[in-house]
């Protein structure tokens, strides 16, 4: 059993909390687009002024050392812009679905790559679908589940309690079933896709002891779960992205099933099927880099 966090830890959660809850009710009674534009403005005065900012900047370094401090500069603040304005989404996640396929010019969301999703929900086999913390990385699940793709998301779950709670509230609201990282999740994950299921999953986040990988040129950890259950169940593994476009609008893309590479024996490799990955990752992320959230430490082994 862990120990009982000190009470300063506990007072300092509730207070942050508190704060969250009271500016969530807030930008839930304003909508939609103008809670986005809010939360933007607000994460680009205040987030270059955190150490976050400096972290980030650090990962560009890395990732872009040809561009100058004032184009990585520019970057990481089309982040916090990107950041902020989701943020301002999260509040109206059962809102923001608006997607006609026969009127498009009414929609929030336009889609590219339909067919290999309708290919997913017709095929009867469950498969694996990556994707990476670009643009609003909610909407894949929110897409899934309103067009009818039985699914799951795999996420994680913040520490503070409030948190954890609120965004558990908002995503079951909208979403399939909701899987919580933990040393037990990959026999929840095995149920999900022994029945079938359609499995997302986020990729772009390095795991201690994972595969080495190459992303912008540097070696870094990955988390190779998708891989291992691709191995497992030798099931189809799509990636789907959203870009974010003027006007509160999105675009999602669905990629053909990936051809992963394999060993000698035929199976699935995990290694080469997680660099497969990461460099699609690293293709949107290239497409799009403001979209994309740089102070996670990606290059940690």
């Amino acid at each position: 059993m862990s120990a009982p966090r000190p009470w300063t830890t506990r007072l300092r959660d509730a207070a942050l909390s508190a704060g969250v809850w009271a500016l969530a009710g807030a930008m839930r009674l304003q909508p939609p687009r103008f809670a986005s534009w809010a939360g933007g403005f607000w994460a680009r005065k205040i987030g270059p002024r955190t150490s976050i900012h400096r972290t980030a900047l650090t990962n560009l370094r890395l990732a872009y050392p040809e561009k100058t401090e004032a184009e990585r500069e520019a970057i990481a603040i089309g982040m916090w812009d990107n950041l902020g304005r989701m943020g301002g989404e999260f509040v109206h996640l059962d809102r923001i679905w608006q997607y006609n396929m026969w009127e498009p010019a009414k929609s929030r969301i336009e889609t590219t790559g339909v067919s290999n999703f309708v290919a997913m929900r017709i095929d009867g086999k469950p498969a694996l679908v990556f994707t990476a913390h670009l643009a609003n990385w909610e909407l894949p699940a929110i897409a899934a589940a309103a067009q009818g793709l039985d699914s799951a998301v795999l996420f994680r779950a913040p520490d503070n309690s409030f948190f954890a709670d609120l965004l558990f509230e908002a995503r079951s609201r909208v979403m399939g079933n909701l899987v919580a990282a933990s040393h037990v999740a990959v026999f929840e994950l095995a149920a999900v896709l022994d029945q079938g299921k359609h499995l997302g999953i986020l990729v772009d986040q390095a795991r201690r002891g994972g595969p080495t990988v190459q992303f912008f040129g540097q070696p870094c950890s990955a988390n190779p779960t998708i891989a291992r259950l691709a191995r497992l169940y030798e099931c189809p593994v799509h990636g789907v992205r959203v870009i974010r476009l003027p006007e509160g609008r999105f675009r999602i893309q669905c990629t053909p099933a990936l051809d992963l590479p394999r060993d000698a024996k035929g199976k699935i490799d995990v290694d080469g099927a997680m660099q497969m990955i990461t460099s699609v990752v690293e293709g949107w992320v290239r497409e799009y880099p403001e979209q994309w959230t740089w102070f996670y430490k990606r290059w940690r082994m």
